[in-house]
């Protein structure tokens, strides 16, 4: 095993020691009353049977499970619109090995890409920790013997995984729907946008462009926060092997789920061995989680999502593990927007069984975990195949079918991952590097100090950007008005940099997961609104931000003597269902420890 990995491994442990203990026993007290629905009076479970129909004497009398599904599906969000046909297709493969299925409920699920650059994004993050609660209530009912997640995107996997590590005495499963086929390639969609930006191409043109990307049911298929998900749930062992990427509305895709509905039904009391979802949650499957965001390349946004993953399984995440696994993991795949391919030509070219293959035999990751499969990672190097016999898992190429995309652990595209901690007297941060060209990893610059992105865009039309700028927006952590991701800058930024500036993003709020090439500080905290050093900031200030040493610094001098200033966010706290999330917005945490209401 990886010196680095297992020095990570036990300072987590260390560090958790106590709280994961109170969980442990938690969960195992919770697990002896199983199974749970023989506790419920015949009035209880009478309201609970009653609209079963021909399930009902299975239910009231039967020896088989009861599984709970806890769906995010709507028809607005493209990755969730399969999951329409999920419940129907998971009650008749639960029927045929002998037992049963309820949806237990439904959470919300938003779309960023609805939101982006809206005031509707300002609930974004909150809808995470929204859809635990959501899930939590469902699964109140103490009617089941396992969960069925159905959730794919951004805050909808984080926050499933919070349902799901806090009902962690229940076995349970995540049942993807995959991404949808390929479009208009990502790059070119996104250079129609900067000639948008630029008043090169009106909005007819842009949106020729972005229907032609977004066309069908399915993920997205740029590596965002969605597809960063689903390669997190495979690392972490929540997942079926290689079932991430397989298309929506495929024959593979519809096996893979019956084949899940029937190994969950395994893993239960009544089945052939116990599973339940504190058991594969542990230490070892949040550290594999990080290597797996860093070989890949992944989403920044997991970066908040993993620390309030694991506190609600009882571990406690630093920025410092996640930087000190970074150095050692070799970046292997290079998928938009760090290359040019999409996660349809990742997963043809190997995608994560390869990764996890090369990552395994490197001994950077736990192998030894319990995962829905039972023991072992390496199961999940192998991927499923449609035979006359069924669905069977075969093992795959040790070879990437393509090095442009995939590249083996010993020849990376980068030796080390894809984020990096930022520490200094602006506070801390992150950055995702995989995207920014090496020589754009040391910008200093003067600083131009925005409290809005509107503020940011109406500058960029009056061409007053025309100099090396370090852009700050401040005033956009999770206190302030809920971290909303800044995507829509991105246009704009790429612009500068594309006529020769030097630039760079500092923020105390998020970036989207797909964002990379333009240096982007983020999720500085302290934030402003809680007076954080970001908060003293002045025009003209010199700031270098420096990727190689992992320091963010302001150099003028009187800095530390400076007030704070405070802003007027009344703005921030009606309209769009805003006023709804004051007691967020008032109770929510650090960034750094997962911008979370939770504890």
């Amino acid at each position: 095993m990886n010196s680095t990995i297992m020095c990570v491994t036990k300072r987590i442990i260390e560090r958790s020691k106590d709280r994961r203990k109170d969980y442990l026993d938690r969960m195992q007290k919770a697990a002896e009353e199983r199974p749970r629905r023989a506790h419920l009076t015949c009035g209880n479970q009478a309201h609970a049977y009653a609209a079963m129909g021909s399930d009902k004497n299975e239910l009231a009398h039967g020896t088989g499970a009861n599984l709970g599904i806890i769906t995010a599906y709507n028809d607005m969000l493209s990755a969730h619109q399969p999951f329409e046909k999920f419940p129907d297709i998971i009650r008749s493969a639960a029927r045929k090995a002998g037992g049963t299925v309820q949806v237990a409920g439904g959470v919300p699920a938003m779309c960023d890409g609805v939101t982006q650059g809206q005031e509707g994004m300002e609930l974004s993050l909150f809808s995470r920790d929204v859809i635990a609660l959501a899930a939590g209530v469902a699964l109140s009912h103490n009617t089941f013997d396992a969960a069925v997640y159905l959730g794919v995107c951004d805050k909808i996997v984080p926050g499933l995984i919070i349902a799901a590590a806090t009902f962690g005495y229940l076995p349970g499963i995540f049942l993807p729907a995959g991404p949808m086929v390929s479009g208009l390639p990502n790059d070119e969609k996104a250079k129609v946008r900067q000639k948008f930006a630029a008043g090169e191409v009106d909005r007819a043109i842009l949106m020729q462009a972005e229907m032609a990307s977004y066309h069908s049911p399915g993920t997205c298929t740029f590596y965002g926060t969605a597809n960063s998900n689903q390669m997190l749930m495979e690392f972490m062992g929540l997942h079926l092997p290689g079932s991430s990427f397989v298309n929506p509305g495929t024959e593979l895709r519809v096996e893979l789920t019956k084949w899940g509905t029937q190994r969950v039904l395994q893993i239960t009391a009544f089945g052939k061995e116990f599973i339940p979802v504190s058991d594969i949650l542990d230490e070892r499957a949040f550290v594999n989680g990080i290597v797996g965001l860093m070989a890949t390349g992944g989403s920044t946004n997991l970066v908040l999502h993993l620390p309030a993953m694991a506190r609600a399984a009882g571990i406690l995440l630093s920025g410092e593990d996640f930087d000190d696994i970074s150095s050692v993991t070799p970046l292997m795949a290079k998928v938009y927007p760090n290359g040019l391919a999409d996660v349809n030509h990742f997963h043809a070219a190997g995608g994560l069984g390869f990764i996890m293959g090369q990552l395994l035999d490197e001994g950077l990751l736990h192998e030894n975990v319990k995962t829905v499969m039972g023991n072992g990672l390496r199961l999940y190097t192998y991927e499923p195949k449609l035979t006359d016999g069924g669905l069977k898992f075969v093992a795959m190429s040790d070879e990437s079918q393509n090095e442009k995309i995939l590249r083996p652990a010993r020849n990376p595209f980068q030796k080390s991952g894809g984020l990096k901690q930022l520490v200094g007297s602006l506070g801390t941060g992150i950055i995702k590097v995989s995207a920014v060209a090496p020589e754009r990893r040391i910008i200093q610059a003067p600083a131009r100090i925005f409290h809005t992105q509107e503020a940011v865009k109406q500058s960029f039309k009056n061409n007053e950007f025309t100099s090396d700028t370090i852009i700050v927006v401040r005033f956009q952590g999770p206190c302030a008005n809920g971290m909303p991701e800044l995507h829509s800058l991105t246009p704009i930024l790429a612009v500068l940099q594309d006529r020769g500036l030097r630039v760079a993003l500092v923020t105390d709020g998020r970036m989207s997961g797909a964002s990379g090439k333009v240096p982007s500080a983020i999720h500085i905290s302290p934030e402003a609104a809680v007076g954080g050093p970001i908060a003293k900031l002045q025009d003209g200030d010199m700031i270098c931000l420096d990727v190689t040493k992992g320091t963010l610094d302001v150099l003028s001098d009187g800095f530390d003597a400076r007030k704070s200033i405070q802003v007027d966010l009344s703005a921030n706290e009606h309209g769009v269902g805003r006023e709804l999330f004051s007691m967020f917005r008032k109770n929510v945490g650090n960034a750094s420890d997962g911008a979370s209401i939770f504890g």
